[in-house]
């Protein structure tokens, strides 16, 4: 494995422990506020790095565009993460990956092929299993999809606004979605300054590392390496997620939510195949 990938692994595994992280905190804070004081934190880590440079006003649209898709995205997954477990919140919020193609569709008027809908139709037989089984999904699960509808849509909208400065871009829409955590904490959650340690861990944690260190290291390093090898390495972000709440929560799926997830990740490796061919 070359160097990029394994920092690409790395990256990966970050953000798979962000989940018990979220989910342990959420026993301490409310979830919006959260989101506040997360991307708060990150906004300033990234103005010290970066500097002016990340200021940039050709790209400030665009980066309340993505703030908003990113705020819901956000929004959905820690809110869900109240009614769920952080493993299911890691697999599902993975669908993302299978419901790209079809925002493409809309938006990029990309083409669809066959195999764009048999990984649709795996996910959904995958998220049923992982669900329980039941046509009466959870609530949590069901917000997930949300959150993993939203991020498809942040994927898309970044690629459409590629020709953009990606570093300013990416700042922008993390200080747009500190705005809106920020003003929706404020008129209905209410702000409160955790007196634990414990939701300040998992701040810091998804701030500096999962964050601001994780996307400098993917910005430098995942041009070093193909698209596909890099979508397949993040495709792990659900498996590390499990392992995480494994070993911090002592989370475990059961047999038909162990099914789902293989199903999911069956769909998401499909459409990874679909990039490389």
């Amino acid at each position: 494995m070359k160097k990029a990938e394994a920092v690409l692994l790395g990256i990966t595994a970050i953000w798979g422990f962000t989940f018990p992280a979220m989910k342990v905190s959420l026993d301490y804070i409310s979830p919006i506020l959260f989101l506040a004081y997360r991307f708060g934190i990150a906004s300033l880590l990234m103005l010290l790095i970066f500097g002016n440079k990340v200021l940039r006003r050709d790209t400030l649209k665009e980066g309340f565009i993505l703030g908003i898709t990113l705020f819901f995205g956000h929004g959905f997954q820690i809110i869900g993460l109240k009614y769920t477990t952080a493993s299911n919140s890691a697999f599902i919020t993975s669908l993302y990956v299978v419901f790209t193609p079809f925002i493409a569709y809309f938006i990029l008027k990309d083409k669809l092929e066959l195999r764009d809908f048999v990984s649709l139709i795996i996910a959904v037989i995958g998220l049923y299993l992982i669900s329980g089984a039941s046509l009466k999904f959870n609530k949590g699960d069901l917000l997930t999809v949300l959150c993993a509808l939203s991020f498809a849509f942040q994927i898309v909208l970044v690629q459409k606004f590629g020709e953009k400065d990606y570093l300013s871009l990416a700042f922008w829409q993390i200080f747009w979605n500190f705005v809106f955590s920020f003003t929706y904490a404020g008129i209905v959650e209410g702000f409160k300054f955790p007196t634990n340690y414990l939701p300040w861990v998992g701040i810091l944690y998804t701030s500096l590392f999962a964050t601001v260190i994780a996307f400098t290291l993917q910005i430098k390093y995942q041009k070093e390496t193909k698209a596909y090898k890099a979508a397949l390495i993040y495709s792990a972000e659900p498996i590390f997620g499990h392992i995480a709440s494994f070993i911090t929560i002592r989370e475990v799926l059961s047999l038909k939510g162990y099914a789902g997830a293989g199903l999911i990740l069956a769909a998401i490796w499909n459409e990874i195949r679909n990039e490389k061919d």
